[in-house]
C-alpha cells in the first residue's frame, strides 16, 4: 500500500471534499489556516467556491446562506473565532441549517497561545451558544480519523438538519504523521432529505413527531422558504403561542438525544485482568493508544478509551467500561473538563482521576503509563 507523509489540515480538507462540499468560507486564524487554505486550493480546481470573509461572523453567515440555497457548507476557525461565531451559531441551530464548523483548539482563553496545544474548548462547544439545545461534536485524535470523521460530520449535518462541530486540536490539525492508504476509511455521503412536491404548501418547520427532522427546500426553488431565528411554528412565523413554543424547543432538543446511542463513538479496550482505564480524545487520545500498545508488549494489561465524540458522549460503553476496573484516569490538556462529565458514570467504589497538563505541552505516552501504574 502507499504510504505517505501528510497533516491533519490536509485529511480534512480531503474528507471535506469527498462528503460533497461545495462552499467553504472563513477567516484566516492560526491553527486552522491551513484548512482554509487547503480548501479554496481543492474547490478553486473543482467548480466550488471559497471566500475570505472579513472576519469569523461573517464567514459563518455566508455558510449558512450557502446552505440554505442547497449548499453543503463549511467554515474553519480557532477559539477567538469560536466566540465572535456564537450568535450565528445559534442562529444556525434554531433555523436547523446543516454545515460543519471545524474548531482547531489552541491554548486559550482570548488569543492565548496561536501555537500552543491545548483542549479548552470542549466545554465552550457545548454550552457555547443560548438555548442550552444538544450539539454534535467529533473529536479525531489522528490524520485518518480527520478524514474519516470529516465525512461523518458533514453526513451528520444532513442527518439532523443542524450544525455539527469537528474539534481538532493543535497538535492533530498540524501535526504530521506517515500514514497507509488503507488507513483511510472512505465514508458514502449522505444527501439533504428534499421535501416532496405536492398540493399542500411546504412548511419548512413542520414535524409529525418531536424527533424527526424536517424536510428541507432551497431559498430559490420551488417553494415559498422563511428563515427563522425567533420563536416560530411550523411554517417559520414568528409565534408566542406557548403549545408552539413547546413544541418547537422539545424538538429541538429531541432531534438529537434521541439519536444519541446511535451517535456516540468510542475506541475502547479493556484487556482481562486490567484494574486502570485511561481514557483521552483528541491529541491525548493518540498518547493513551501508543501508551496501551507499550503496555501491551510489555505484557501488562491496561485498559483505554479514546473518545472520538464528546457529545454525545458514549455513555454506555463507557459505563460498562468502568465497571471492569478499580480506577478511571481522564488524561486532558486542560483541568478536567471531560473528567466532569465521567464522574458520575463511574460505579461506587471506582475513582476517577484526572492526569492534566495546561503549560502548551502535550501528555506523553510515558506520563499516562506513570499515571496508571503501569511499568512498561
Amino acid at each position: 500500500m502507499p504510504r505517505e507523509l501528510v497533516d491533519g489540515a490536509t485529511a480534512i480538507v480531503r474528507g471535506a471534499v469527498d462528503a460533497g462540499c461545495s462552499f467553504f468560507a472563513g477567516y484566516p486564524i492560526t491553527p486552522a489556516t491551513p484548512v482554509f487554505v487547503g480548501m479554496v486550493r481543492e474547490l478553486a480546481a473543482r467548480g466550488g467556491v471559497a471566500v475570505e470573509g472579513e472576519d469569523e461572523i461573517a464567514s459563518l453567515g455566508f455558510c449558512i446562506g450557502a446552505s440554505m440555497a442547497g449548499r453543503k457548507a463549511m467554515t474553519a476557525t480557532s477559539g477567538p473565532g469560536i466566540s465572535l461565531m456564537s450568535e450565528q451559531i445559534g442562529l444556525a441551530i434554531m433555523a436547523e441549517v446543516p454545515l460543519v464548523i471545524v474548531d482547531c483548539e489552541r491554548l486559550g482563553p482570548a488569543t492565548g497561545g496561536a501555537t500552543t496545544p491545548a483542549q479548552g474548548d470542549v466545554q465552550f462547544l457545548r454550552w457555547g451558544t443560548s438555548g442550552g439545545v444538544p450539539v454534535a461534536v467529533l473529536v479525531p485524535a489522528s490524520v485518518p480519523d480527520c478524514y474519516e470523521l470529516t465525512q461523518e460530520a458533514f453526513n451528520l449535518a444532513e442527518d439532523l438538519r443542524m450544525p455539527v462541530f469537528l474539534l481538532v486540536d493543535k497538535d492533530v490539525v498540524l501535526g504530521r504523521e506517515t500514514v497507509d492508504a488503507s488507513a483511510y476509511v472512505a465514508v458514502e455521503p449522505r444527501s439533504r432529505r428534499l421535501a416532496a412536491s405536492g398540493a399542500e404548501p411546504y412548511q419548512p418547520y413542520r414535524f409529525d413527531r418531536p424527533e424527526e427532522v424536517p424536510a428541507f427546500a432551497p431559498v430559490g426553488g420551488p417553494w415559498q422558504v422563511r428563515v427563522n431565528t425567533s420563536t416560530h411554528d411550523p411554517a417559520g412565523i414568528l409565534t408566542k403561542l406557548p403549545a408552539a413554543v413547546d413544541a418547537l424547543n422539545r424538538h429541538l432538543h429531541a432531534k438529537v438525544a434521541a439519536r444519541e446511542r446511535a451517535l456516540a463513538r468510542l475506541r475502547l479496550e479493556v484487556p482481562q485482568g486490567a484494574d486502570t482505564l485511561v481514557v483521552g480524545y483528541g491529541s491525548t487520545g493518540r498518547a493513551v493508544e501508543e501508551a496501551a500498545r507499550r503496555a501491551r508488549r510489555s505484557g501488562r494489561p491496561l485498559a483505554w478509551a479514546t473518545l472520538l465524540t464528546l457529545w454525545p458522549l458514549a455513555v454506555g460503553p463507557l459505563s460498562r467500561a468502568m465497571a471492569q476496573v478499580r480506577r478511571v484516569v481522564v488524561a486532558e490538556l486542560n483541568l478536567g473538563l471531560m473528567r466532569r462529565e465521567l464522574e458520575p458514570l463511574a460505579p461506587a467504589g471506582v475513582a476517577v482521576e484526572g492526569l492534566n497538563r495546561v503549560d502548551g505541552r502535550p501528555l506523553m505516552p510515558e506520563q499516562i503509563l506513570q499515571a496508571a501504574g503501569v511499568n512498561a
